[in-house]
């Protein structure tokens, strides 16, 4: 038989990058002494980008990534689905 179709997955790609700007941010967030899950909780809640840190360009990598997306996406990620 043939080889077996790969399944391309938009939503995984997406889930992908959000993680990655995640990371980036709460990196920022952390080197300057912030805590980081309070910033983006803070920031997701109200989506005021004065939460996050203008360091290493975490502001505009978080205005990346729409509210809904990212609250869909972490509740995939802590339901594992």
């Amino acid at each position: 038989m043939g080889e077996p179709t790969a399944i391309f997955s938009i939503q995984d790609d997406q889930d992908r990058e959000i993680h990655d700007i995640l990371l980036e941010v709460y990196d920022a967030l952390k080197e300057k002494g912030y805590n980081p899950v309070n910033q983006l909780v803070g920031y997701i809640l109200s989506e005021d980008p004065t939460y996050i840190t203008t360091y290493k360009n975490a502001r505009t990598l978080i205005r990346k990534i729409d509210r809904d997306d990212l609250l869909q996406a972490l509740v995939r990620h802590y339901l594992e689905v």
